[in-house]
């Protein structure tokens, strides 16, 4: 990984989420995630921002307010958003409550999944979906196909 001058690491792929409201977006992520704000910049007049930067899990997110000019659109007014950020943690249902009682919606609550995770989705409060899981100890690889097969085959 790369270092920025701010010492903070960056993945090679780093999310930049556009939010209505890039401020309540950064007190959200730090109550539903614990994450660490790095950089916040505003426009000179301090009515937006025009880019931030957080770190949630030890990962870089990038944020900025919408700006309709440029074409630079939030899920809120685009009604909706096809990505889904997914997060690998080391206790999907202290993360998963944590980040519903900051205010996220659920979407699809945290159970254990049959390819072998402990898995659920939910909305944040800006329209961006998110996926967490940790995976299942102890099961073998047979075990996964096991599952699989019979989710395949309608079975429960």
């Amino acid at each position: 990984m790369a270092s920025d001058t701010s010492g903070s690491q960056k993945s090679a792929i780093t999310p930049h989420l556009t939010v209505r409201d890039t401020n309540a977006a950064i007190a959200f992520y730090k109550e539903a995630f614990g994450a660490k704000e790095i950089y916040r910049m505003p426009n000179p007049e301090g009515t937006c921002i025009w880019h931030a930067e957080v770190e949630i899990n030890g990962a870089s997110i990038f944020l900025n307010d919408e700006f309709p000019d440029a074409n630079c659109l939030s899920p809120t007014t685009l009604n909706g958003s096809p990505v889904t950020i997914h997060l690998d943690v080391d206790d999907a249902d202290a993360w998963f409550e944590q980040a519903v009682k900051a205010g996220a919606t659920v979407t699809m609550p945290l159970e254990d999944a049959f390819w072998g995770d402990r898995y659920g989705k939910f909305a944040d409060p800006f329209g961006h979906h998110w996926s967490i899981s940790t995976p299942i100890p102890n099961l073998s690889p047979e075990e996964i196909q096991q599952r699989v097969a019979a989710v395949m085959s309608g079975a429960k």
